[in-house]
């Protein structure tokens, strides 16, 4: 939590770990249990055909989806075999992680990766949305340079390590920490 001018706290939870730990399904059982929270952002998917993974798909908190990365030809940034949608991702989350267009008491990023940062305003959401007055449940890869490495060592973020050891009981833990922190549930003193 990082302690603001006013004295007020902002939470910064970053959730790393190895691909397919299980980080999304945190992000989806924590926000499950927040219930009446307002939460802005989006989440990420693969898109499966026949059990082969084709892509990757972007999913707002408000409903809306869209194509990150697909195989595939065409023009545009690559990361492995994926093709990046950029301005399909950058018109669907953009506006959603800004403080000025989706107040919201929570901002969800699933992820923030190298196909996401494919997109130089991406990046610079994330910054001014960690600049803002903000709260922020993020998941970040594991490995990555520069942005990434700058972003897990801040001192005003909380990193989490999903493993499996610890991954079952993250959704509880991080839901009441956040409901805590929000004032919507009171330590028993």
């Amino acid at each position: 939590m990082t302690r603001l001018r006013d004295g007020s706290l902002d939470m910064r939870i970053l959730l790393t770990g190895s691909p397919g730990i299980g980080k999304t399904t945190i992000i989806h059982r924590t926000l499950r249990d927040l219930g009446g929270i307002k939460c802005a952002g989006f989440y990420t998917e693969e898109k499966r055909d026949s059990g082969q993974r084709r892509g990757f798909w972007i999913r707002t908190l408000d409903g809306e989806e869209g194509t990150l990365a697909s195989i595939g030809y065409g023009r545009g940034p690559r990361v492995g075999r994926y093709l990046i949608h950029v301005e399909e991702f950058e018109r669907l989350v953009l506006s959603r992680i800004n403080p000025e267009y989706s107040p919201a008491e929570l901002y969800v990023i699933d992820e923030i990766g190298k196909m996401e940062l494919m997109s130089k305003r991406f990046r610079e959401g994330v910054i001014n949305l960690m600049a803002s007055r903000s709260n922020l449940l993020a998941t970040v890869a594991k490995r990555g340079k520069g942005f990434l490495d700058q972003l897990k060592g801040r001192n005003d973020v909380e990193l989490i390590e999903v493993t499996r050891k610890n991954r079952d009981l993250l959704p509880k833990i991080i839901s009441q920490k956040i409901l805590r922190e929000l004032g919507c549930i009171h330590d028993n003193i």
